[in-house]
């Protein structure tokens, strides 16, 4: 997805979606804006990121921390049901 259908799809500014980026909470394909392409995982942390501002009030900081707490989670969890399964 380019910046402006990442926007379109979610519902959002350019500016939001390019504080993202500078926060490293989600990471663009291509060196500048105008060549960015974004991944459809894109698309679920940016709507993620707005529920967390939304709902919570949460800072760009914060989001970030929040969005990588929910991977490393989500990570530990595949690794569990890996480790459940070889025993069964």
């Amino acid at each position: 997805l380019s910046l402006a259908e990442l926007c379109r799809a979610c519902g959002t500014h350019a500016d939001w979606i390019i504080n993202l980026v500078e926060e490293a909470i989600i990471e663009p394909q291509g060196e500048d804006l105008t060549c960015w392409r974004f991944s459809g995982e894109s698309i679920v942390r940016v709507r993620s990121a707005l529920r967390l501002e939304r709902d919570l009030g949460l800072n760009l900081a914060g989001i970030g921390l929040v969005l990588e707490l929910q991977r490393e989670l989500e990570d530990l969890r595949n690794q569990l049901q890996l480790k459940n399964a070889s025993f069964s």
